[in-house]
């Protein structure tokens, strides 16, 4: 246990900074969205993971030669008044930080999901009352604005897509399919639940830079899987058009809620704080973002090899399984 507790920590270090730093300066990603979507995900959940245990397995360490048994010992000192001498103010330190961190990623969880169904709630009404059926299809909504603007708004078998006439004006037939099939794909592959749960991850670690680097990375990572889809159909040329079409109606207003409700980009669905604002909802996808996907369309690279995309998510798996095997394996390195 005693061992276990400071690999944690190192793993816990490793995983918060240099890791995450040097994959989002990678190259691959945009090769490969998919299998970089999975270590990310594998990053954010073992580093989670790392960091409780560490500080867990530190604290129970006086009291038990693995996990199962430190609880026990644990669950004996609070519930029937057992001595708590073999801990010292350390381990009782530790104790409280991984109980104080675990309940506030988790309070973070749900309170970033309470917000965002909140916005969604009142974008739904807002859109009840602005906007009208599209001919393009059962689930699609047009609002009356100028801006090019394309967004899909998450809910189940609510879902819908919002297109602004500006955009419909503005696009050819061709282009117009893209961005449906485009943001039909956000929906689809549950992508809001990504945004979530980084988003999430964001909220409740601000000071650590690397959740910043996971969100954007994800972000970006989202819309060229989207585009992947999209390209199944139509051709790189019409949908590099709808990408530099929607991107020029999507600059960001002042007072914008800076949690977005649901993907960025031509997925877009943030909710003015005054309003509904079709240029403040197209608004999260970065120039940055959007530069990497036109650049990604005009310069296409070969996806990363199989193999190497295997030994990536095979990567992914002991990833998390280190610390997992850390905590549970019974006197590993105890």
């Amino acid at each position: 246990m005693f061992w276990a507790s400071y690999l944690l920590a190192v793993l816990a270090i490793v995983l918060a900074w240099p890791v995450p730093i040097l994959l989002s300066r990678a190259q691959w990603p945009a090769r490969s969205p998919f299998t970089a979507m999975v270590l990310w995900q594998a990053i954010a959940l073992a580093g989670g993971l790392s960091m409780i245990g560490a500080m867990l397995v530190y604290g129970l360490e006086p009291i038990g030669d693995n996990l199962i048994a430190g609880l026990r010992a644990l669950a004996g000192m609070v519930l029937f008044n057992a001595p708590t001498t073999d801990l010292g103010f350390w381990h009782i330190f530790a104790l409280s930080a991984a109980a104080l961190l675990t309940a506030h990623l988790v309070f973070t969880l749900l309170l970033t999901y309470y917000k965002i169904e909140r916005q969604r709630r009142r974008h739904r009404e807002l859109l009840a009352l602005l906007a009208s059926p599209s001919a393009e299809g059962a689930g699609t909504l047009v609002i009356s604005h100028d801006s090019p603007v394309a967004y899909c708004l998450p809910g189940g078998a609510r879902s819908v897509t919002v297109l602004s006439d500006g955009l419909m004006a503005a696009l050819e037939p061709a282009e117009l399919r893209a961005v449906l099939i485009h943001e039909n794909a956000h929906l689809s592959q549950r992508h809001h639940l990504l945004l979530w749960a980084f988003a999430a991850w964001r909220q409740a670690l601000p000071w650590l830079p690397t959740t910043r680097l996971a969100q954007e990375s994800v972000n970006s990572l989202i819309e060229m899987l989207a585009d992947d889809v999209a390209l199944k159909t139509e051709s790189k040329a019409t949908l590099i058009k709808a990408i530099a079409i929607v991107a020029s109606g999507s600059a960001r207003t002042p007072g914008e809620a800076e949690l977005e409700s649901g993907p960025a980009g031509l997925s877009s669905s943030g909710l003015s704080l005054a309003g509904l604002d079709p240029a403040a909802a197209a608004g999260a996808d970065s120039a940055r973002t959007t530069a990497s996907r036109v650049s990604r369309l005009l310069s296409p690279q070969p996806q990363l090899p199989a193999p190497v995309r295997s030994l990536v998510l095979a990567g992914c798996v002991l990833l998390l399984a280190l610390p997992t095997a850390l905590l549970v394996v019974p006197g590993l390195f105890g």
